[in-house]
């Protein structure tokens, strides 16, 4: 590189550095409502226009833009098909030429979880100025997750059609719904996603040891939901109690027992995952066989001796282990999946899923795009029929 070429490149990044500097400053005290207004001054500073902040609605079917002073408005932009849809699943900038510039759609990052895609359009990009954009994205990624604890307006702007109160209890117990880091990805999606009851899952990497918990709660409506709530507390408290995978068990059977009686269970699969080594463990109380899937194909079903449901009171259960080779991914699903009666009155059933499995894999990359596609194309099977709550969650070795 010449002495002109890394003055440049030494202003550029210097201009980049102050714009980014002076928007951290703004963002600590900045109320939510000024989120656009920031975004849209950045964007003009940098000499773009058409700001626009595509949050992903509930259903992981479009991409919705948030209103605010500066932003440009719009109808949800489908996920599938579109150029922020591509941004926003592969986890990678895309620029489409346009007679008066380009328009960049750009992932906006949140720890391996996608918040959602900033798209704008500028006159011209280059290097410095992607890498630039790269970098405001991750703030505005930050800024959208700090900001949405404190309103309601990005919950409801993801929203394209009401969601039951019992739906609203689960979205607010879940964690973000994938994570990518260097040794493991996981990613998870629950459906129907405005009516959603029983069903949730939870994860957590300590350290080396991602924990994982998939459950789904007896019956329907607020009932289920309340009962799901306390399930993935009690998991939660055990798992913080750094105690065992029988004794975690053991917790939350004496949690549901107690709050709601002998007439009352849950289902659930609980797992651990060395993600220096492979080293898997699980329990199964009472949930549908996981599925081993390596070199995108469902090589096995990861058959374990399965104690009673949580709120039974089983003995303790067995431990099952199984060590991973590198890429393979694990999948854990609850029985609305496949005991949904098709049109003709048959049960949807595990080869169909197993078949879709197949399909899939081959045709996606990555968990977050694997799973979004499959529980898609699982409904459409189904007929659009979702009587029960489905959840599938994905766990990739990497």
């Amino acid at each position: 590189m010449s002495r002109d070429s890394e003055r440049r490149l030494g202003r550029a990044e210097g201009s980049g550095e102050h714009l980014l500097g002076a928007l951290l400053d703004q963002a600590h005290e900045l109320p939510p409502r000024l989120i656009g207004p920031l975004v849209a001054e950045a964007v003009t500073r940098i000499r773009g226009r058409e700001p626009a902040l595509l949050l992903q609605d509930y259903g992981q079917l479009a991409l919705v833009p948030l209103p605010g002073w500066g932003l440009a408005a719009g109808e949800p932009v489908p996920i599938d098909g579109s150029p922020a849809g591509e941004a926003f699943l592969r986890s990678v900038p895309v620029e489409v030429p346009l007679a008066d510039g380009v328009r960049v759609y750009l992932p906006l990052p949140d720890g391996g979880d996608e918040v959602g895609v900033l798209a704008l359009t500028l006159d011209g990009v280059d290097d410095d100025d992607r890498r630039l954009l790269r970098r405001f994205a991750g703030m505005v990624a930050d800024l959208l997750v700090t900001k949405t604890g404190y309103t309601d307006r990005i919950f409801q702007a993801r929203r394209l059609e009401p969601m039951s109160v019992a739906a609203e209890i689960q979205w607010s117990l879940l964690p973000p719904l994938s994570m990518t880091v260097p040794q493991v990805a996981v990613a998870g999606i629950l459906e129907p996603a405005y009516q959603v009851a029983g069903d949730s899952f939870d994860y957590a990497l300590n350290d080396d040891l991602l924990h994982v918990a998939t459950i789904d709660a007896m019956g329907h409506g607020l009932d289920a939901a309340t009962m799901a709530t306390v399930a993935i507390g009690a998991y939660r408290h055990a798992r913080r109690a750094d105690i065992g995978l029988a004794e975690i068990y053991a917790f939350m059977d004496r949690a549901i027992a107690e709050q709601f009686g002998p007439d009352h269970f849950v289902t659930a699969q609980m797992m651990r995952l060395d993600t220096a080594t492979g080293h898997l463990q699980w329990v199964n109380a009472g949930h549908p066989t996981p599925l081993l899937i390596r070199d995108h194909v469902v090589v096995e079903r990861l058959e374990s001796a399965t104690t009673l449901p949580v709120g039974f009171g089983g003995e303790e259960p067995v431990i099952s282990e199984r060590t991973l080779r590198h890429g393979d991914r694990v999948l854990c699903f609850t029985d609305g999946l496949v005991e949904e009666r098709e049109a003709g009155g048959e049960q949807f059933g595990e080869e169909q899923l197993i078949d879709s499995v197949n399909r899939v894999e081959r045709s996606q990359d990555g968990v977050r795009a694997v799973v979004r596609a499959l529980s898609h194309a699982l409904k459409e099977k189904r007929g659009g029929r979702t009587s029960d709550d489905a959840t599938l969650f994905l766990i990739e070795w990497r």
